[in-house]
C-alpha cells in the first residue's frame, strides 16, 4: 500500500492525474463492475480505489482495464486479490501510432498468484505482446472464455487442455506453428479461432471436440487437414479459406449440422464430388482442373502463396523474408516475393480522399481512384513488389490510358501499367510493380506515345490518329533523348457547338513533350491530318492556321506565318524546333487565338447537376451530391425508394479536382466540428469518375414543436484553380461569382415521441419498456441503464452489430459528443425503441454483445433473463396452471 500510495504521489506530481481524481474515480465503481478502459489514466483511477475503497474494490466481479495505460504493471499486482473476480479483460488497442494504427498493449506475462482467480470464468488478453501463454492461466479451471488473439504466440502449454469448461478460445492473428494434443480435451468447447497463425499441422485430437459449433483454421499454411474432423457432428461452420491446401476428406460432407464449408484461395486441384455438389461450400479461388504442376515448382509455390486478409479496421500488416500475397479490405492486393523484405518488416498503410493542394493532375486527366499512401516510403525492396489496385473505368478508353501515379516527395510520376477487367465482377485493376513505397492513385491520361531518338534520327506517330506523324531527321540530337506525343480527338460537333459557327473547324491536338531543355538542332517535320471536310483541292490557305499553345495551354498564338506549311491532299506539313501544344484550325476569324482558349477550356469542364435529398424516415439526415449531368437519372432511380427531395439544380460546368462548398441556410444549419466543415461550409472536390456525394444530419436553431422549418442548402465553388484560362476566371468575378445553385430544405414539425411525464436521465428522457416476453423474461429500463454502465468504449460496434444504420451511429457521436454516458444510452435506447415489440429481441441483444467481444454484459442479460423465468414459474405454479399452457393464457391469468 505504501508503495502504492508513492506512485500515485508520483503521478500526480507529473500532471498526469485529474483533479478531483477520488470523486472521479468513484463514480467509476458502478455495483459489482469496473469500466476502467475507457479512460486514459485508468489504472491510476483503479489504484485511487483500492486504496480508498478497497473492501468495494474486493467485491467487484466485472473488471475491465487498458493494457496501453503506463501503470498497468502495477496494476497487476492488486488483482489477484479480487477473488469475487468473474470476468476481466486487460485489452490493448486503446492508443494509436502516428500513422493511425491500433497500437498493442505492454503485457508480456501474468503475475503467478493470477491461478488464485478461481471464480473467473471470462478473461480478454488481446492485443498485447504474450510471445508465451502465461502458467497461471492453467490453473483458472473455472475458465469458458479466453481471448488471446493479436499477440506473438509460437505455442500453446502441453497440457492446455485441462481447461476443461472452455467454451469459446481465439487466438486468431498470432504466429502458432502447431497445437498440442491435450486440446481434444477441452470437451465443452463451442467455438475455435485459430485463424491468420501459421499452423501447418493438425493433430488428430481435434477431432475429439465433439460439441464445436464453429471452427476458423483460415489464413494459416495448412496442406491437409485431418479425417478426424468428420467426428464433429455439432459442426455448423468450417472456415477453412487462404491455407495452401491440396486435398480435403469426402467425409466432411457426412457432418450433419454443416452450413458452411470455406475453402476458398487453397491449391485444390479437385475435390470430391460429395463436397462439390454440398449447396453451402464455397470453392473460388482455388486452381480446379489445371494441371499439376511438377515437384520443385509446387515446393516453389507452396512457400509463396501465403495469404493475409487485412480488415477493414486494421492498417498495417507484416512481411517476411518468405513473401506472402496481402488483400485489403479496399481490393487492393499486394505481392511479395520471396526475398522482397531481409528482415520482418511492418507495412502501414491508409486509403485518403484526394488533396488538390498536392495531387496535380494534369490538363485532361481524370482521377479514378483514391490515394493509397504506404509506408515506411524510405524503405528498399530487394525484388519488385507487386500492387494491384482498383478503379473505376473511364468513360473515353479510346482516347485515354489507365496508368498507376506514384509521388516521390517531391513530384509525380507514371509508372508502367497494365489493366485487367475481371470477368466475373466486372472489376477493373491496375497493376504496377514498384520497389519502394510512396502514395499511390489511378489515373486516365491522354494516350501517350514514346520514343527514344538517337542521333541518326526515327519516326514517332500517334496510335490514337496514325495520320500525326513526328520525323527526326538525322543530326537533329547529339546525345539520346526520349520523347513524348499526346493526341486529343476534337470532334466537328464540339467546335460547332463551343463556337457557334458552321465554318470553324479544327484538326485533333498535338501535345508534345521532351526529356531535354535543349531545342533541337534541325527542325523537326510534324504532319497534322487537315480539319474535316477539308482536303487539298478545296483548300482556302488565308483561312488556314497553325496554333502554338503554351504548356497550361492559356496563350494561344498564330504561327502561320512563321513556318513553312507544305500540303497534300489530307495533310498539312511543318517543321519546328521546340516542343508544345500544336493545332490547326480552318476558319474566317480573325481573332482564332482567342477562340481556341475558349475552346480548350470548355474541353476541360464537365457538365453536372447538384441534388439535395432527404432520408424518408429520418428527414434531419440529408444527402448532397454533384452528379455528371449524364448521370443524373440513373442515380435518382436508384435512390428514390429511401430519399425525397427537389428536382436536381440547374446544370453548371466544373473542372476535375476543383473545390466548392455547400451551406445551409435560412434556419437550418450542419454541425461546425466536423473536419470538413470551412467557415461552416460543408467542403467538396469534384472529382468526375468518384462519388462527390455526403450524408449529414442537419439542426434548426427554431422551435419545431409548434410548426416546420423552410430552408435551403446552397452550393459555392471554392478557389479559382491557377491553371484555368483567363477568360475562365473572369467570368467568376463579381457578386455572385462564387454561387453555383440553391435547392430547398424542409424540416418537418417534430412530434412528441415520449410520454408526457417521463423521467429524465443524463438529460435523456426514456419511456417506459419491457423488452421480450413473459415467458421468456422481461428487461426492463432499469436493466437497460444497468448495462449502459457496462458498455464503454464498445457502443459503436454493439450498435451496429444491434443492427442500427451506420448513419444513425454517427449521428448519435455528433448529437452527444464529449459525453461518453449520452452516446451510450442514446444507443441503447433508440434500438430498444426502434424493436420493442420484437419477441426475439434480447436475444439479439445477448448475440451482438457476444458478436463485439463483450460475453460480460451477455453473461449479465443472460442472468436477468434466468432469473424472469423463474419467478414466471414460480407465478404459474402459484396460480395452479400447468407448464403447457400458452403464453397468451398465462398472461390472462397473471392479470
Amino acid at each position: 500500500m505504501q508503495k502504492m500510495a508513492e506512485l500515485l504521489g508520483l503521478r500526480d506530481e507529473c500532471g498526469e492525474g485529474t483533479a478531483g481524481a477520488p470523486a472521479l474515480a468513484g463514480s467509476c465503481l458502478a455495483d459489482n463492475r469496473l469500466n476502467l478502459d475507457v479512460y486514459p489514466d485508468g489504472c491510476h483511477r483503479f489504484l485511487q480505489l483500492f486504496k480508498e475503497q478497497q473492501g468495494e474494490v474486493l467485491q467487484v466481479e466485472f473488471l475491465r482495464l487498458s493494457s496501453n495505460d503506463c501503470l498497468l504493471d502495477t496494476t497487476l499486482g492488486s488483482l489477484p486479490h479480487m477473488k469475487h473476480l468473474k470476468s476481466l479483460v486487460l485489452k490493448g488497442g486503446h492508443a494509436r501510432d502516428e500513422f493511425g494504427s491500433y497500437q498493442h498493449g505492454s503485457l508480456t506475462s501474468l503475475p503467478p498468484d493470477f491461478g488464485n482467480l478461481r471464480c473467473l470464468t471470462h478473461l480478454d488478453l488481446s492485443f498485447n505482446r504474450l510471445s508465451t501463454l502465461p502458467s497461471c492461466i492453467l490453473h483458472l479451471l473455472s475458465l469458458r472464455v479466453l481471448l488471446v488473439s493479436h499477440n506473438r504466440l509460437v505455442t500453446l502449454p502441453e497440457d492446455f487442455g485441462c481447461l476443461s469448461k472452455l467454451t469459446f478460445f481465439s487466438a486468431m492473428k498470432n504466429q502458432l506453428k502447431d497445437l498440442p494434443q491435450s486440446i481434444g480435451e477441452l470437451s465443452m468447447l463451442k467455438d475455435l479461432d485459430l485463424s491468420e497463425n501459421a499452423l501447418e499441422l493438425l493433430p488428430e485430437e481435434v477431432g475429439n471436440l465433439h460439441n464445436c459449433t464453429e471452427l476458423d483454421l483460415s489464413g494459416n499454411r495448412l496442406l491437409s487437414i485431418p479425417d478426424s474432423l468428420a467426428n464433429l457432428k455439432s459442426l455448423r461452420r468450417l472456415h477453412l479459406h487462404s491455407n495452401l491446401l491440396v486435398t480435403v476428406p469426402a467425409s466432411l460432407a457426412s457432418l450433419p449440422n454443416l452450413s458452411r464449408l470455406d475453402l476458398q484461395n487453397n491449391c485444390l486441384r479437385a475435390i470430391p464430388a460429395e463436397i462439390q455438389t454440398l449447396p453451402f461450400v464455397h470453392i473460388r479461388g482455388n486452381p480446379l482442373g489445371e494441371a499439376e504442376p511438377s515437384l520443385q515448382a509446387d515446393k516453389s509455390s507452396t512457400r509463396r502463396l501465403k495469404r493475409l486478409f487485412i480488415a477493414s479496421g486494421e492498417g498495417s500488416f507484416t512481411v517476411t523474408s518468405e513473401g506472402c500475397r496481402v488483400v485489403l479490405a479496399c481490393g487492393t492486393h499486394f505481392y511479395f516475393p520471396p526475398g522482397a523484405a531481409s528482415d520482418p518488416l511492418r507495412i502501414y498503410f491508409r486509403s485518403l480522399m484526394p488533396d488538390p493542394q498536392w495531387v496535380k493532375l494534369r490538363h485532361h486527366d481524370v482521377l479514378l481512384s483514391r490515394v493509397l499512401e504506404l509506408q515506411p516510403h524510405g524503405v528498399q525492396f530487394q525484388q519488385e513488389v507487386q500492387i494491384c489496385m482498383p478503379y473505376i473505368s473511364p468513360q473515353t478508353p479510346h482516347q485515354h490510358e489507365v496508368v498507376v501515379r506514384t509521388f516521390s516527395g517531391q513530384s509525380w510520376s507514371d509508372l508502367k501499367t497494365r489493366v485487367k477487367r475481371k470477368r466475373k465482377s466486372k472489376k477493373c485493376v491496375a497493376h504496377c510493380c514498384v520497389l519502394h513505397f510512396s502514395w499511390f492513385l489511378v489515373v486516365s491520361r491522354l494516350v501517350q506515345n514514346e520514343c527514344k531518338v538517337p542521333a541518326e534520327g526515327t519516326l514517332l506517330f500517334s496510335s490514337v490518329d496514325p495520320n500525326i506523324k513526328v520525323i527526326f531527321p538525322p543530326g537533329a540530337t547529339k546525345e539520346p533523348r526520349s520523347v513524348k506525343l499526346q493526341v486529343l480527338p476534337v470532334s466537328a460537333e464540339e467546335i460547332q457547338e463551343i463556337t457557334a459557327s458552321a465554318g470553324c473547324r479544327a484538326s485533333p491536338l498535338l501535345y508534345l513533350s521532351q526529356d531535354s531543355t535543349v531545342d533541337f538542332l534541325k527542325p523537326v517535320r510534324i504532319q497534322l491530318p487537315l480539319p474535316p471536310g477539308v482536303t487539298g483541292l478545296n483548300l482556302d490557305r488565308s483561312r488556314l492556321h497553325i496554333l502554338h499553345g503554351d504548356l497550361e495551354g492559356q496563350t494561344w498564338n498564330d504561327i502561320t506565318s512563321e513556318v513553312v506549311l507544305e500540303f497534300t491532299h489530307l495533310y498539312a506539313v511543318f517543321e519546328v524546333t521546340h516542343f508544345s501544344w500544336y493545332w490547326l484550325w480552318y476558319t474566317t476569324k480573325t481573332y482564332i487565338g482567342g477562340i481556341a482558349k475558349k475552346v480548350y477550356e470548355r474541353l476541360r469542364l464537365y457538365q453536372v447537376n447538384f441534388i439535395a435529398l432527404q432520408r424518408k424516415k429520418d428527414p434531419e439526415q440529408v444527402l448532397l451530391q454533384c452528379v455528371p449531368k449524364h448521370k443524373v437519372d440513373p442515380v435518382l432511380k436508384k435512390l428514390q425508394d429511401r430519399y425525397r427531395g427537389p428536382e436536381p439544380s440547374d446544370m453548371v460546368e466544373m473542372f476535375e479536382g476543383e473545390q466548392f462548398f455547400a451551406a445551409f441556410e435560412r434556419g437550418i444549419s450542419i454541425d461546425m466540428d466536423r473536419p470538413d466543415c470551412v467557415d461552416g461550409r460543408l467542403s467538396f472536390i469534384f472529382y468526375s469518375h468518384l462519388k462527390n456525394m455526403k450524408e449529414i444530419y442537419v439542426t434548426s436553431p427554431v422551435d419545431r414543436k409548434g410548426q416546420a422549418v423552410k430552408g435551403q442548402v446552397s452550393f459555392y465553388r471554392g478557389a479559382v484553380p491557377d491553371s484555368i484560362p483567363e477568360d475562365a476566371s473572369r467570368k467568376r468575378k463579381g457578386p455572385d461569382s462564387l454561387w453555383l445553385a440553391t435547392l430547398p430544405i424542409k424540416l418537418p414539425q417534430l412530434k412528441p415521441r415520449w410520454d408526457e411525464n417521463p423521467s429524465p436521465l443524463f438529460g435523456f428522457s426514456f419511456p417506459p419498456l419491457n423488452l421480450g416476453n413473459a415467458e421468456t423474461g422481461y428487461l426492463t429500463q432499469a436493466n437497460l441503464l444497468s448495462i449502459a454502465r457496462r458498455v464503454g468504449a464498445d457502443w459503436q460496434s454493439i450498435g451496429l452489430n444491434l443492427g442500427l444504420t451506420y448513419q444513425q451511429i454517427e449521428r448519435i457521436g455528433y448529437n452527444n459528443r464529449e459525453d461518453l454516458n449520452k452516446q451510450i444510452l442514446d444507443m441503447l435506447f433508440s434500438w430498444a425503441q426502434q424493436n420493442s415489440e420484437d419477441p426475439g429481441c434480447v436475444s439479439k441483444l445477448i448475440a451482438a454483445m457476444k458478436e463485439s467481444g463483450r460475453q460480460d454484459i451477455a453473461d449479465e442479460v443472460e442472468a436477468i433473463i434466468e432469473l424472469g423465468r423463474q419467478k414466471y414459474s414460480e407465478s404459474i405454479r402459484r396460480v395452479g396452471l400447468e407448464q403447457e399452457s400458452s403464453t397468451e393464457d398465462s398472461a390472462i391469468a397473471m392479470t
